[in-house]
């Protein structure tokens, strides 16, 4: 697997402000063609329109420079209203929440993956939650990365695997939260970005296609 990590269209600035932006999500309560990657209620982790499930084991790259902070309005179902800056930047300022908006205006942080091994690689994605258990798991990413800046600035880039962890809640049971394993540091290229390394052919008969998971 290559050191190195490319993400599209990222028009990332210099890393030496990167670690006092990321430590900003500790207090705090996309580009055209980036999937939604998101963990759904039963603790599976699944992208895209159709739900497909995430490969397990594949590995993916945080882009450092994506975090994001802000604010989204939900009503049944969809999205009324959504207001998000970079970390970098103070919080969005707010109006009245749009009609029919059933929680008002809700807390929101996020970040860009990109997959670099397995069937998925060379895919963006972006995660955002609003869930206590998925912005605790991306404020504790991002200081982690922040601490990384300051020890080693030359390799920003978290390579995680998505976990999961999970707690018993009194009133609706087993309650699965977001859990991003970092399993090395890697550098960062702001160049064109790089083919994807294919991954080797093996004799035995290809495995059956993932499940797509029903919306939940």
């Amino acid at each position: 697997m290559s050191n190195i990590v490319t993400f599209a269209g990222a028009n990332l600035p210099s890393v030496t402000s990167l670690a006092q932006s990321l430590r900003k999500l500790e207090s705090s309560n996309g580009p055209s063609g980036i999937v939604i990657l998101k963990m759904d209620r039963t603790g599976h982790w699944v992208f895209g329109a159709d739900q497909t499930e995430v490969e397990e084991g594949s590995h993916w790259a945080v882009n450092p420079f994506s975090f994001v902070h802000g604010f989204i309005a939900w009503g049944d179902g969809e999205v009324l209203g959504e207001k998000m800056a970079s970390v970098s930047a103070p919080l969005p300022e707010l109006d009245v929440a749009p009609p029919g908006a059933k929680k008002g205006w809700e807390t929101q942080v996020g970040m860009s993956l990109k997959c670099i091994s397995g069937e998925d690689a060379g895919m963006e994605a972006r995660f955002t939650s609003t869930s206590v258990g998925g912005k605790r798991a991306v404020q504790d990413l991002a200081v982690l990365i922040a601490t990384q800046v300051d020890k080693e600035p030359t390799s920003p880039v978290p390579v995680v695997t998505l976990g999961r962890e999970h707690y018993q809640h009194k009133s609706y049971g087993r309650i699965y939260t977001p859990l991003f394993d970092v399993q090395e540091w890697v550098s960062i290229d702001g160049g064109a970005p790089a083919a994807a390394e294919p991954e080797p052919e093996a004799d035995a008969p290809a495995p059956a296609g993932r499940r797509r998971r029903a919306s939940v």
